[in-house]
């Protein structure tokens, strides 16, 4: 190669070897564009370790200034999604293997150390017992999942192991009535819908764990170990390998690589994950119900990982962060709505160009606001005095520009063409858009105050899913994810 050091084959002027030069060149013009490239590209400049300590550093202080339980039970529930994208994340993000079936991992750890710290079997084995043994089991289990399967990909694994994760939420909700193979009289294994209680909590060096300060602490150090372990997991031989099973199964069988066999320590390794995961959530919460380990759960982890880029361990950090927080937000209907006026700001000021535009559209809307409010006025007079979701000043200030109808069945109906007229906007001109973009922005006002935000469960579901919808239109690697030529 001309020009490049013999010791150093990816420098020099030439092709850079085991790089995308296409893609290298594309995001090196996109450097510097926005204010978002320019973070990703000073990120991205921090060492992999320095950043995992800072960020270990800067949680390690969130007990010291503050004593709040709600906080601090925030921060360790965001810890343990943080432990679970980790494992999905060796699964899907460095082998590319689709698993619908992970979170019954995590339900494996978690019902493990409940049978085996609880007087469900009256057993209450010392903690630092449990944990090895469940962490091995469900990488067993791990192994035995994917060993029928290795040889499936795409849709067909997907399949299979959404099968498994359905499979384990039956039996441990009619556990209560188990025998084997009928040859044996039943037996309690799970105690079915009700669950395990009274779980023993984590002993450790002589202490018990008995403040959320203390599971807050002992989730990071989990976490931080675990992060370590990945990262050089991920530097070495076997992460090399199972990155290039990602890309191409094919060519990495014919350079020689034991395709089936990487598959198979992929799934055991990120399954061990979950099942430690596991004993830290049951531990804290002293009780286990099958409910804990159904999809809700799993859509919310791949949400984690989709976010933050599949393949980033850093992009773990940043999706629990911003889902779980924006979860946590969205639970009052007043932050919700801050949170949902201050991303259609920002969302306006970001991608309207010219300023005319971006003028126009705001008069337009507020003007068609004014309007809708003195048509229904005359003709509904009942729409001015109904209270929406909203209270406070925002509520009062809302209330002169937006009536609401009070009627649920309406603000379905209006929702239904909220979505209707977002798709609309996808597909017109750019001058229709435009033309449009004003009665959107009024429909979802009209939608979110006078129905979505006196449902924060459900809203808060669609809240993401709408995050998602316009990551991955915008960079659809995720926040910190790496650029892919892919075949569709």
């Amino acid at each position: 190669m001309a020009g490049a050091d013999p010791e150093h084959p990816g420098d020099g002027p030439g092709p850079r070897i085991g790089a995308d030069e296409w893609v290298a060149s594309v995001e090196r013009r996109r450097e510097g564009a926005g204010i978002s490239d320019t973070l990703r590209t000073r990120l991205a400049a921090v060492p992999a370790p320095a950043g995992f300590a800072l960020f270990g550093l800067a949680a390690a202080t969130v007990p010291l200034w503050t004593n709040n339980g709600y906080v601090l039970r925030v921060g360790f529930d965001t810890l343990i999604y943080m432990l679970l994208a980790l494992g999905l994340n060796i699964v899907v993000g460095f082998a590319g293997l689709l698993d619908l079936g992970y979170v019954a991992f995590f339900g494996i750890g978690a019902y493990g150390y409940a049978m085996l710290a609880s007087s469900q079997f009256n057993l209450h084995w010392p903690t630092l017992a449990i944990l090895p043994v469940v962490t091995l089991v469900s990488a067993l289990a791990g192994f035995i999942v994917a060993l029928p399967s290795r040889r499936l990909i795409g849709d067909y694994l997907a399949i299979v192991t959404l099968f498994f994760g359905e499979l384990f939420v039956t039996v441990t909700n009619n556990g209560e009535s188990m025998s084997l193979l009928g040859l044996t009289r039943d037996y309690n294994v799970t105690n079915g819908p009700n669950g395990i209680a009274n779980i023993d909590a984590f002993h450790l060096f002589g202490h018990d764990l008995d403040s959320l300060s203390s599971y807050f602490y002992v989730a990071l150090v989990f976490f931080l170990g675990v992060l370590t372990v990945v990262y050089l997991v991920s530097s070495s031989r076997i992460g090399r390998a199972w990155r290039s099973l990602r890309e191409d199964p094919l060519a990495a069988e014919l350079m020689g690589m034991p395709v089936n066999r990487l598959k198979l320590q992929a799934f055991a390794f990120g399954a061990a994950v979950a099942g430690l995961t596991g004993t830290l959530f049951a531990s804290l919460n002293t009780a286990v119900f099958s409910s804990d380990f159904d999809t809700p759960t799993l859509i919310t982890v791949y949400a984690i990982l989709i976010l933050g880029g599949a393949g980033s361990l850093g992009g773990v950090v940043i999706g629990a962060l911003v889902v779980n927080i924006s979860l946590e937000v969205l639970r009052t209907p007043n932050h919700a709505t801050i949170v949902f006026f201050a991303l259609i700001i920002g969302t306006l000021l970001a991608k309207l160009r010219p300023w005319r535009r971006l003028a126009a559209v705001v008069a337009g809307t507020a003007a068609l606001g004014f309007a809708v409010r003195a048509i229904v006025g005359a003709i509904w007079p009942f729409a001015l005095h109904t209270q929406g979701a909203v209270n406070g000043s925002l509520g009062r200030a809302l209330a002169h520009w937006v009536p609401v109808s009070g009627n649920y069945q309406f603000g379905n109906y209006m929702f239904v063409a909220l979505v209707v007229l977002a798709i609309a906007l996808t597909e017109v001109r750019p001058f229709l858009r435009t033309l449009l973009l004003a009665p959107a922005l009024y429909l979802a006002t009209f939608d979110w105050d006078s129905r979505l935000a006196f449902e924060p469960s459900i809203t808060r579901l669609i809240f993401v899913g709408v995050i998602l919808i316009v990551l991955m239109n915008a960079r659809p690697q995720g926040l910190l994810g790496v650029t892919r030529v892919e075949i569709v």
